[in-house]
């Protein structure tokens, strides 16, 4: 069956800040493209005329789809001025949205560039729980996992890490313990109290695949290993989940997971957890 032919477009993203916001709505709608691929083109931080000059010659030298978040109204009209003239679509991703603002606060927008990155105390709870999670990664600290928010357990290979800092990402403090076949679970895990735990699995064959593609990368692959055997991993998965059964502690199965998926169905348990408790 013949494979599909990828086709590529430009997608100029403008942003007065870090282009952030910007960029993960421009992809989540891309996403939905299965076969056609953006040629991303970012311009953060552009507050000045000079600066969108520059941007404005590379829309025109490579046309493309144009979305913006700028807030000055004089940078506004010019890049949908100029977009109208070399025939290429314009829009804001914010404008829709501060027009519903406006209208159901009956005030307008003050117009702060970058407002969603002020250092206030959000921010500082995101980077205390960043810190946290980087010294209790893999079962650092194990004695200290009591001061987390959350705490991840899982065998090799089940996204730990990168979806505690993602947590951490969200100011969720997050530490996480690896599952490792006949090392016995220290009694300090199971008696947690403050934290949430939840377990992370996923399907052996899953498991297995991941792991050779890790050994092959690292030369290290063998055929006879354990840690890729499957009924060896299928053992693995079926202790962690007894184990989680055991404490009561939820479990989440990651094989067709992505991270953020994973990370967002951590936080309703989370958020469902402190109401039981408010």
């Amino acid at each position: 069956m013949p494979q599909k032919t990828v086709s590529f477009f430009h997608l100029h993203l403008i942003s007065d800040s870090t282009g952030e916001t910007l960029t993960t709505v421009a992809r989540a709608a891309a996403a939905q493209y299965a076969n056609v691929q953006p040629v991303e083109h970012l311009y953060p931080a552009v507050r000045t005329s000079k600066q969108l000059d520059r941007v404005l010659a590379e829309i025109e030298a490579e046309p493309g789809i144009v979305l913006y978040t700028l807030l000055d109204d004089a940078l506004i009209e010019r890049l949908e001025g100029r977009c109208n003239d070399i025939g290429v679509p314009c829009r804001s991703i914010l404008g829709p949205v501060l027009r519903v603002f406006d209208s159901y606060l009956g005030i307008a927008t003050s117009h702060k560039v970058g407002a969603q990155h002020i250092l206030n105390a959000e921010y500082f709870k995101r980077i205390d729980a960043l810190n946290y999670t980087m010294m209790h990664d893999d079962g650092q600290h194990i004695d200290e996992l009591d001061q987390a928010d959350v705490v991840l357990v899982g065998v090799s290979r089940t996204s730990k890490t990168p979806t505690s800092i993602y947590l951490a990402n969200r100011g969720v403090k997050t530490g996480n313990y690896p599952l490792v076949p006949n090392v016995p679970v220290p009694s300090t895990l199971e008696q947690l109290k403050r934290p949430l735990v939840v377990g992370l699995y996923a399907s052996p064959e899953r498991i297995v695949q991941i792991r050779q593609n890790r050994l092959l990368g690292l030369k290290a692959h063998r055929e006879d290993d354990q840690y890729i055997d499957r009924h060896a991993v299928a053992e693995e998965v079926a202790f962690s989940r007894r184990l989680c059964s055991k404490n009561n502690w939820p479990l989440i199965d990651v094989t067709r997971r992505s991270i953020e998926e994973t990370a967002a169905a951590i936080m309703s348990l989370l958020a469902d957890r402190r109401r039981q408790t408010a």
